[in-house]
């Protein structure tokens, strides 16, 4: 909050206070609605490519291992999965030979797993929905490029907040 907003939020203005309530829960409803919509385009954008045996969830999870190798648990300390839900779909992307996954040396507990080919595959179709998406959205000065920043910016803020919400229960 800036200036007289500031203010009158720490005066206890009941309008104001209110307003600025609305405003943040109006936000998380819509960072939860993008995100599923994002899963939706995904959806769709699978299947038109003739990708109809993974879903959303499991493209965006091979995107994010990317050239890595990496293990389950890495994916839910970084933040993009929760745990049985990562296990699920890294075991049936297993199945499905998009992911290789392999024992490590060090500790016999740990899996690795990495993209197959297949995986790859995926990864590059959805790094090509982004790039496109990308496009069109500076073509039409949805968002500029320093719309980015400073939404990206606030967005950290709002998770570094909450995972010290976390760290201090």
């Amino acid at each position: 909050m800036a200036g007289d907003e500031a203010r009158a939020y720490v005066m206890g203005d009941e309008s104001e206070e209110a307003k600025t309530k609305e405003t943040f829960l109006e936000c998380l409803r819509l960072i939860e609605r993008l995100h599923r919509r994002l899963l939706d385009v995904l959806r769709a954008k699978l299947e038109e490519a003739g990708k109809t045996d993974l879903n959303s969830v499991q493209a965006l999870l091979l995107y994010n291992i990317g050239g890595n190798e990496i293990t389950a648990g890495e994916l839910r300390s970084r933040g993009y999965y929760l745990g049985s839900n990562v296990s699920y779909n890294l075991k049936k992307l297993v199945e499905m030979g998009y992911v290789s996954h392999e024992r490590a040396k060090h500790d016999r507990r740990s899996v690795r797993v990495a993209l197959t080919a297949k995986g790859r595959e995926i990864e590059q179709l959805i790094d090509r929905i982004y790039n496109e998406q990308l496009k069109e959205i500076l073509d039409d000065d949805l968002f500029g490029v320093d719309d980015f920043h400073a939404l990206k910016k606030n967005l950290k803020n709002l998770e570094r907040y909450w995972a010290d919400q976390l760290r201090y229960i």
